[in-house]
């Protein structure tokens, strides 16, 4: 399929000027990225765009353009190029003495992605919430729009290196005259020179600002996981688009519940009268109190299960338990009735334990007596 006409692609006229062409990329550029057009076919229309924008923003790649279209001239078998390029060899010889494929400084780069870390109460990862952030992040200067000029002036194209940002260095080597490319350090890369430079942004064309944003934390969020925000990182350059923000949650320890994944964990007291007799009790869980029966003779360590009181799948495949374990909690102060008492238990006791002769009761017993 051939390749559109770089005009149409901006929705342009030939005679377009580089503020037009640079205003309509932008829009075009914000309506096709992929991290807000979710429809089929944008990211292919996101990249046509950019192709187009790289070439028609370039003064030299435009004219090109304009004479040859979308056929390069300068693709020529190995004895098509200049003695400068080393009948074709150029790239070759880059590769290893130190040059490279030229970048176009002006082309539309993405912006940097930010990093926030955001705690939670252990309550809030389970259930999500909305919140407001306030996060220090650099902003297009709206007195230059982002060129970093004073207004009323434009940025100059770098008369040292004709704007690509990059200068060749001749060298003599064993194989011949080679030439390197270097960054120019005339205007630092950027193909231009900012003779009067904005007030405002002192010609960084860039502001720091707090700004206020508002995010939805999904429920089920557990802790070192993170959630990505499109769109809401440094603003890109050149007409670029914006790099993306990382939440990254820390979710604070509860006084009694314990997570793993989507599971809650907590441990219930009870007394011995509660074990020896069995009980109805109320357990915490975050859900809200939710009874349990407990079985006469529950021992310490033994636990239940309750089905869907743990916390949501952040990716919404169902829903964790609580595992409760329980401990029997031995008095520390009894009356001498309560000791009366334990003690006939204590002798009675004996009867309904288990008394063969290798059983760890009986051993213990003989230890104690002396046996």
């Amino acid at each position: 399929m051939s390749k559109r006409d770089y005009y149409d692609v901006l929705e342009v006229g030939k005679g377009a000027s580089k503020d037009e062409i640079k205003k309509s990329y932008r829009k075009l550029a914000r309506q096709y990225h992929p991290d807000v057009n979710k429809e089929e076919g944008a990211a292919d229309k996101f990249k046509e765009v950019s192709e187009a924008y790289e070439v028609l923003s370039d003064q030299q790649k435009r004219a090109q353009y304009d004479q040859f279209g979308h056929a390069d001239p300068n693709q020529q078998g190995f004895g098509g190029g200049g003695a400068g390029d080393f009948g074709g060899f150029g790239d070759i010889f880059d590769m290893f003495f130190g040059g490279g494929r030229r970048r176009d400084p002006n082309a539309p780069q993405q912006g940097a992605d930010l990093q926030y870390t955001m705690s939670l109460e252990f309550e809030e990862a389970i259930f999500g919430k909305e919140a407001d952030i306030t996060l220090p992040k650099e902003e297009e200067c709206q007195t230059c729009y982002g060129s970093g000029a004073k207004p009323g002036t434009n940025p100059e194209t770098c008369s040292h290196c004709n704007g690509s940002g990059q200068l060749n260095e001749a060298q003599n080597t064993p194989f011949g005259r080679v030439v390197n490319r270097r960054v120019c350090h005339y205007c630092e890369g950027k193909g231009k020179i900012i003779k009067e430079k904005c007030g405002t942004c002192h010609g960084a064309g860039r502001v720091k600002k707090n700004k206020v944003i508002h995010v939805n934390v999904p429920a089920g969020v557990d802790e070192g996981q993170q959630m990505r925000v499109a769109g809401q990182g440094e603003p890109g350059a050149n007409g670029g688009p914006p790099g993306d923000l990382y939440i990254v949650f820390y979710v604070e320890p509860h006084e009694f519940f314990q997570r793993d994944g989507d599971n809650i964990f907590c441990e219930v007291p009870l007394t011995f009268a509660q074990a020896a007799l069995g009980d109805e009790i109320e357990v915490p869980t975050p859900h809200g109190r939710v009874k349990l029966k407990i079985p006469a003779g529950t021992q310490t360590g033994t636990k239940f299960r309750l089905r869907g009181k743990g916390a949501p799948n952040v990716r919404g495949r169902g829903q964790g338990d609580q595992n409760i374990s329980v401990r029997v909690v031995v008095p520390t102060k009894l009356s001498a009735d309560q000791k009366q008492l334990i003690r006939e238990f204590a002798d009675g006791e004996g009867e309904h334990i288990d008394e063969q002769e290798n059983s760890f009761f009986s051993k213990m017993k003989r230890a104690f007596k002396g046996d």
